[in-house]
């Protein structure tokens, strides 16, 4: 049997930092930000199941927000300015991470790509899912923001803004946007001590 580098593959995203181009107050890597998206995308797939009438794989939610940017292990994660600068770059960009996810499923035994395919390659992706882990991964991007800004560090003021109008233009086909925030967000801005009680 051969062996398989896949989940060393995977323990790298711990190596990967995100706002690469911007000063961070405190850092945030790969792998904690894949945890608390999966964490949020759980709650909103719960969410649209029990007051919207859904019927979502909550556990395949989960999962595949666990991988949502497992591709960045060799591709990095490339600035949102720098990815989305004109049409030509965001089209080669997208054309590169289906070549990095593809990568990465190679590294596991055949008996499991399939499985590992469905969680990672995005055209795999059902639609449903993939808009609530993109949700997810916007809420979680406004946290971190929100964390910056009140550690006094403006260069996140311009980027919480362009997110907010992103998660804005969203809310109507994504329910569960609007009860996270009411429920959730404000949390965020208090202390241990506001939060503790």
């Amino acid at each position: 049997m051969e062996k398989s580098n896949f989940f060393a593959q995977i323990a790298r995203m711990s190596f990967i930092n995100r706002w690469a181009l911007m000063r961070n107050v405190k850092e945030e890597n790969l792998a904690e930000h894949s945890f608390q998206v999966a964490v949020v995308a759980h709650m909103l797939a719960l969410i649209e199941n029990r007051y919207c009438g859904a019927s979502i794989d909550v556990g395949n939610v989960v999962l595949v927000a666990l991988y949502h940017d497992a591709a960045e292990i060799f591709t990095g994660d490339l600035p949102t300015p720098v990815k989305y600068f004109n049409e030509d770059i965001a089209k080669a960009y997208k054309h590169l991470e289906h070549l990095a996810e593809d990568k990465l499923i190679e590294f596991m035994p055949s008996d499991f790509e399939d499985d590992f395919r469905a969680l990672i390659s995005s055209k795999f992706v059902d639609p449903d899912v993939k808009r609530i882990v993109k949700d997810a991964d916007t809420i979680c991007a406004i946290i971190k923001c929100d964390n910056e800004l009140k550690a006094s560090n403006q260069e996140f003021l311009v980027a919480k803004q362009r997110l907010e109008q992103q998660l804005l233009k969203r809310k109507e086909h994504s329910p569960g946007i609007r009860y996270f925030e009411e429920m959730f967000m404000e949390s965020f801005s208090k202390t241990l001590d506001e939060i503790s009680v």
